[in-house]
């Protein structure tokens, strides 16, 4: 949602948030992958559309790629369990993750760097 009023992007009815909020906890709280991995590439997706050539969608999913390319190499990882070291999907860790700072320490770097990742990106494809 940011990265689209960064640029100006409509979002109505605040879909963009609804749509969203099953990716937390790395999909459902499965430690998937982060959900800020998943919002910065629907973010760049958004911008960037959908090509009408090959070689144009090519080159749009190798901005998606890139972004996942820096975004682990700042954070180490992509996985939710990996990044927080919890399995999130047993009773314990999450309770754990909520009575920690975990989230002030990993989870909202990781937002704020895809964020910051997919603007520097989708700024360097203007």
């Amino acid at each position: 949602m940011a990265v689209c009023q960064e640029f100006g992007l409509e979002s109505e009815n605040a879909a963009i948030p609804k749509i969203a909020y099953g990716f937390a906890g790395g999909i459902g709280n499965s430690g998937s992958v982060c959900g800020a991995v998943v919002g910065g590439v629907m973010a760049i997706g958004l911008k960037l559309g959908r090509a009408d050539t090959m070689e144009g969608m090519l080159q749009n999913l190798g901005v998606a790629r890139e972004f996942r390319r820096r975004f682990e190499a700042e954070m180490g990882h992509i996985g939710c369990r990996e990044l927080t070291g919890l399995d999130l999907t047993a009773e314990v860790d999450l309770a754990q993750l909520m009575n920690s700072d975990i989230p002030k320490k990993v989870c909202f770097p990781a937002v704020s760097a895809a964020y910051r990742l997919a603007v520097e990106l989708l700024r360097e494809t203007e």
